[in-house]
């Protein structure tokens, strides 16, 4: 992020810290990637939680990610600029609703959350083009999320060795 970015945003600021992926969106290469490696020890700890409470945890993170992300892009004049991630680690979320977490599905669905997220296939490229605001930030990498969970669940469903 450049001088005059850093000059609008601050660490310090709980609605940047958290748009930012705890800082992790400041890495300079691949902040995505880096956003959604965040979420996992967050995953790691809504796993203790029943189903209900994970999708209920899952939407508050879209809808205060609709904020976050929306006040720091404001913040910083630029929409949807690389280091708010937050908008990774809510789809991440999304891609782990009633998917048992053990290391190998962490591994496939980050691999499949990236893969969304990155090729935009469609419907995910339309959002990411045609929305806006805090909205549009989030909506494309929920919709990716869902996809990555789709395809989670079939992989867990379909394999003949357990994978938890």
């Amino acid at each position: 992020m450049d001088k005059v970015l850093r000059a609008r945003v601050s660490m310090k600021n709980p609605v940047h810290f958290l748009a930012l992926g705890f800082g992790t969106g400041l890495i300079p290469l691949m902040p995505g990637t880096f956003g959604s490696l965040a979420a996992i020890p967050l995953l790691i700890a809504m796993a203790y939680v029943n189903l209900y409470a994970f999708i209920g945890i899952t939407i508050v993170s879209f809808l205060v990610g609709i904020y976050l992300c929306g006040k720091t892009a404001r913040d910083m004049r630029m929409h949807d600029h690389g280091s708010i991630v937050w908008d990774e680690i809510a789809g991440m979320m999304v891609c782990f609703i009633a998917v048992p977490i053990s290391p190998i599905t962490l591994v496939l669905g980050f691999v499949l959350f990236r893969f969304f997220d990155i090729l935009k296939p469609w419907p995910i490229r339309v959002f990411d083009k045609k929305v806006h605001g805090g909205f549009g930030i989030m909506i494309d990498d929920i919709v990716a999320g869902a996809m990555a969970c789709l395809c989670l669940h079939a992989i867990v469903y379909f394999t003949p060795v357990p994978l938890v």
